[in-house]
């Protein structure tokens, strides 16, 4: 692919999370969803825009919770799959954050026996 332009800069900061065999009473529980976006919006110095959305739906194996909460620089999402226990978390900002922090709350919060993540600007 040809390049069509110089990147002297960064867009973004993108945090990916797939988290496998988290505790399963934290990704069924809305409340525990909620604590953990507000923490995790503080602790990364973020600002949230607007209320996170927290809605469960789906069938079978992708039955489970969804986050959406949008910060003034972009947002966080989440699945949470209630078939296998596991999560799959997105963070993207035009401001920078520090993954590690955020990689904390996440597993404060659900406390995964695995998890890969990716970090790279974009």
């Amino acid at each position: 692919m040809r390049k069509t332009r110089k990147h002297t800069k960064s867009w973004g900061y993108h945090l990916i999370i797939d988290a496998a065999r988290c505790e399963p009473r934290a990704i069924r529980s809305k409340k525990v969803i909620a604590a953990f976006v507000k923490e995790l919006v503080g602790a990364i110095d973020m600002k949230a825009y607007g209320a996170p959305r927290i809605v469960r739906f789906g069938e079978g194996r992708v039955q489970g919770y969804t986050l959406v909460q949008l910060i003034e620089t972009s947002n966080i999402t989440c699945h949470f799959a209630e078939d296998t226990n596991n999560a799959y978390f997105d963070l993207f900002s035009c401001k920078t954050f520090d993954p590690k922090v955020a990689i904390g709350v996440f597993n404060k919060h659900f406390q995964p026996a695995h998890k890969k993540i990716k970090f790279f600007k974009r």
